[in-house]
């Protein structure tokens, strides 16, 4: 080993297991290098889109301020309504600030107005605010208002004047506008009719002359400044009956007016804070929006005594009706014992004008996302308005149903304190309605009497919390499920043989006559001469014996005092029923089970009572006034009131009519 010499030519010995190890490091430092410049490379790319950003903003900024320096380059738009500004620049203030550019209102608006068969639409400036094209659906006269500054659009309506009482309507409506608005009115498939001479003339004072000439299937298009001018008319004259005038479109430029001389000065308060932003808003309200003379949208809270549903929460159910809505809130809050802190407005849909008259009179709104579609949409927003409402007051045992298309009487409130108990001491009851549907001006008479019905009226209602959270809202109809809300309430499956009361004469009235199951021959044939009670604090009677033995005990000695009617006479003759008697009267009809009604749907034809289905009837027996004079109709033999009928009297037996072939 002395002799040994190392070999400077040989390679250095590395172990086996730092082999690996050694070509891991190596490896590694060179991925390390190629990710630093990536990095790099990234970073500077950030950069260079700063700076081009930088460039593009420089340049945006230094063109836009040369174009403000020049009027006769500015081309300005506002929300697709092609308007004119007037631009004033020069140097303002002692600091000598540039060139400063005030502008003004827009001076003018395009307006184009169509009107045909089958489709109307108009268009402001390039923005369309009426197009309906929807086959045999919305006939007769669409009507856009536009604020007479501003072009914005406050309210759109239709009135079908091919039908009866849609004239009355249109006049109410165009009377209830503020002078100066710009109107336009154009008119799809047919609308003379039903346009009687009335609503003619005040068109025609309104500006229009082709109003007189309106014939039928006519088509026809009118802009005007309400209280000024007109400003455009067409008109497309039918060659024939079974005919339609052909396609109408008229184009107007209309002046608009300086924001300023359109605003009121009422006075700086938050009610009239509220108002500025309603009448600013929407049209169509009457002195709600006068500048001398407003009328009141708060007013003094009048005490109810004794007061049983102060804590009861008031449940207005609405969706995009906006004036029936104000009518009903309106009517609402001046009568007996109405506290606004216990009233909610529930509105199927984000429809903002039902809001803005919810806010008007300083109430809560809240606005569901609709779920389903007709009926079912209609009974979701129930569902879900009672169950926001018994979340909202989760110590109220009870909560009051009303519809937006409803007026209440001043006895509505004291009506329900009155009856309230009934429904905690007694299981045999349902609700307590305040609508009694043979209620006619005809048929009924008495304000301080109850009755107890089988069917479930609802149109102002009284539910109990026990009876929705436990059996109601469990089994609910589902979004799918076209099902009427009222007429699955009146299923004995969820009825269970419970009864309702109700009133002689109704404490609500049915006004509205358009709705998903309304027109206004419905509201014409069955609603408008239902009779309603127009004062308050009526002292009831018998309320205690409605409760279920006693209203039993109290039937009973009803019929064994009445007067037998003559059985041998045509019940549909005039002098069948003897006039305004106090003593009760009573027949007895054929009704071979309890769901037998061939004699009384053609009684209820003869008395011109409800007669689409079978209601406000209380085991096969019903109780009504005829001619001023108290009846009692009983059912034999499905009625146990049978056992009353003496042997002699043969059940009263009227078959259905032929039917023609």
């Amino acid at each position: 080993m002395d002799n040994w010499i190392p070999n400077t030519n040989a390679k250095p010995f590395i172990p086996k297991r730092l082999r690996n190890s050694t070509k891991s490091t190596s490896s590694g430092i060179t991925e390390f290098s190629k990710r630093k410049c990536i990095s790099k490379i990234f970073q500077g790319g950030i950069v260079v889109v700063l700076i081009v950003t930088i460039v593009i903003n420089i340049t945006f900024i230094l063109e836009t301020s040369r174009k403000m320096n020049d009027p006769q380059k500015m081309d300005l738009h506002s929300c697709g309504i092609h308007v004119s500004y007037e631009v004033n620049g020069g140097f303002k203030g002692k600091e000598g600030r540039g060139n400063v550019v005030e502008m003004t209102k827009p001076k003018f608006l395009s307006v184009e107005v169509q009107s045909s068969k089958t489709s109307v639409v108009v268009k402001v400036g390039e923005t369309v605010i009426i197009q309906d094209e929807e086959f045999e659906k919305n006939r007769g006269i669409h009507i856009a208002v536009l604020n007479q500054a501003t072009g914005s659009v406050m309210s759109k309506n239709i009135f079908d004047t091919y039908s009866q009482h849609e004239d009355e309507a249109l006049l109410s409506y165009l009377k209830k506008i503020s002078n100066g608005r710009i109107i336009v009115f154009t008119i799809k498939d047919e609308a003379s009719f039903h346009l009687k001479s009335e609503a003619r003339q005040y068109l025609k004072e309104m500006g229009s002359e082709k109003i007189e000439n309106l014939a039928f299937r006519d088509t026809w298009a009118f802009i005007v400044k309400k209280g000024g001018r007109k400003i455009a008319e067409t008109h497309g004259k039918s060659p024939a009956l079974d005919s339609w005038g052909e396609k109408v479109t008229i184009q107007a430029t209309v002046d608009l007016v300086n924001i300023k001389d359109t605003e009121c000065h009422w006075g700086e308060t938050k009610i009239n804070q509220r108002r500025q932003t309603f009448c600013n808003k929407v049209e169509g309200y009457g002195d709600i929006c006068s500048c001398t003379h407003p009328d009141p949208v708060v007013f003094p809270q009048k005490k109810l005594i004794p007061n049983n549903i102060g804590k009861v929460p008031i449940v207005i159910i609405a969706s995009d009706r906006p004036h029936y809505l104000f009518r009903m809130l309106k009517n609402l809050l001046q009568i007996p014992g109405a506290d606004p802190k216990m009233i909610t407005v529930f509105i199927d849909g984000y429809f903002d004008e039902p809001l803005q008259v919810t806010k008007l009179f300083g109430l809560r709104g809240i606005q569901h996302t609709p779920l389903g579609v007709r009926n079912a949409r209609v009974s979701q927003h129930y569902k879900a308005s009672l169950t926001a409402t018994f979340n909202l007051y989760p110590e109220s045992k009870y909560a009051i149903i009303i519809e937006e298309d409803l007026d209440v009487s001043p006895d509505f409130l004291n009506y329900f304190s009155q009856t309230l108990h009934l429904l905690e001491e007694d299981e045999s009851l349902y609700c307590i309605s305040a609508w009694n549907d043979q209620g006619y001006n005809h048929s009924c008479k008495d304000e301080t009497l109850l009755y107890k019905v089988e069917t479930m009226p609802g149109l102002g209602w009284l539910l109990k919390r026990k009876l929705y959270k436990n059996e109601l809202e469990p089994q609910w109809p589902t979004p799918e499920k076209q099902w009427d809300w009222d007429m699955w309430m009146r299923t004995n499956m969820i009825r269970k043989d419970r009864e309702c009361i109700i009133p002689d004469i109704s404490r609500t009235y049915h006004f509205g006559s358009k709705g998903l199951n309304m027109n206004p021959y419905f509201q014409e044939v069955y609603f408008k001469k239902h009779s309603f009670l127009t004062k308050p604090n009526v002292k009831l009677k018998d309320v205690d014996r409605m409760k279920k033995d006693a209203y039993e005990e109290l039937i009973v000695e009803l019929i064994k005092s009445s007067a037998i009617l003559d059985h041998t006479l045509d019940p549909c003759k005039e002098n069948f029923i003897p006039h305004n008697q106090l003593e009760p009267h009573l027949m007895y009809i054929s009704m071979n089970i309890s769901t037998d009604y061939v004699t009384w749907k053609q009684l209820a034809k003869c008395y011109h009572l409800w007669d689409l289905d079978v209601r406000g009837f209380h085991k096969s027996m019903w109780r009504l006034f005829i001619n001023g004079t108290p009846v009692m109709m009983v059912g034999v033999p499905a009625s146990p009131y049978r056992v009353y009928k003496p042997e002699n009297i043969k059940p009263i037996y009227i078959p259905e009519p032929t039917k023609k072939t």
